[in-house]
């Protein structure tokens, strides 16, 4: 007679839990806090934001302190940046959108801690915020949406009084749209951003942008200085 063998229990493997994705949004509220410690805290002395709009809507209203590095100048001289910044970087923009173009271009060189301003400048404001105000423009965004706009109904009016062909002119912006939302990219938003009226009287270049960013020796050293102020001021009280 047979005696039955025990039977080991079948070892139940749980797969690893994938790694929680990189926290990329900053709200308004939490860089204000970031700022408001920025001049009293040695730690928060590596915080860089950088505005990637154009020049012209920089003008119209920036956030004191920030860098002014336009997205095609950052994405031609994206490795040289990157060499410059440190840990805490903020990314802004005027909605969200081209500042997280910018954390993927800064991201695969090597920057993987940027942090993209949630609502953009216009949202910092309206969180209540500190902004620099100046000429008044339309962002590009607003201007894309209208010529877009205007382009279908002019299609549209065209196919219906002049001939069906116009209405090409709709299915064309309609698939430019279509293809700009799938690739994150916006052909119309960089021909604008060459017309006259979104030029500033000081376009940023290489030299003047880049070159004005802070280097982490720079930023060292202003914590250094910003600690033994802080130390001698606490001396003169005792």
């Amino acid at each position: 007679m047979n005696t039955p063998t025990a039977t080991a229990p079948a070892t139940i493997t749980t797969p690893a839990s994938p790694a929680a994705p990189a926290i990329t949004a900053l709200a308004p509220e939490e860089l204000r806090s970031w700022l408001d410690g920025q001049n009293g805290e040695s730690g928060q002395q590596d915080l860089v934001v950088i505005d990637v709009r154009s020049a012209a809507e920089f003008e119209s209203m920036h956030i004191p302190g920030s860098y002014n590095v336009p997205l095609p100048l950052l994405s031609e001289h994206t490795d040289e940046v990157a060499s410059r910044l440190g840990s805490r970087v903020v990314l802004a923009c005027q909605s969200g959108v081209r500042a997280e173009q910018a954390r993927q271009r800064l991201a695969a060189s090597g920057i993987s801690t940027a942090h993209v301003l949630t609502g953009g400048v216009p949202g910092y404001a309206a969180a209540g915020g500190d902004v620099v105000r100046g000429k008044s423009r339309w962002d590009l965004e607003r201007q894309v949406r209208m010529v877009a706009g205007s382009l279908v109904i002019a299609g549209l009016a065209g196919g219906r009084f002049v001939s069906p062909k116009v209405r090409t002119i709709a299915g064309v912006i309609g698939t430019g749209l279509t293809f700009s939302a799938a690739t994150n990219t916006c052909a119309m938003g960089k021909a604008l951003s060459a017309m006259p009226w979104n030029k500033a009287a000081q376009e940023p270049t290489r030299e003047s942008a880049i070159h004005t960013l802070p280097t982490t020796t720079a930023r060292n050293s202003q914590a250094a200085n910003t600690a033994d102020v802080t130390a001698s001021e606490g001396a003169g009280v005792a």
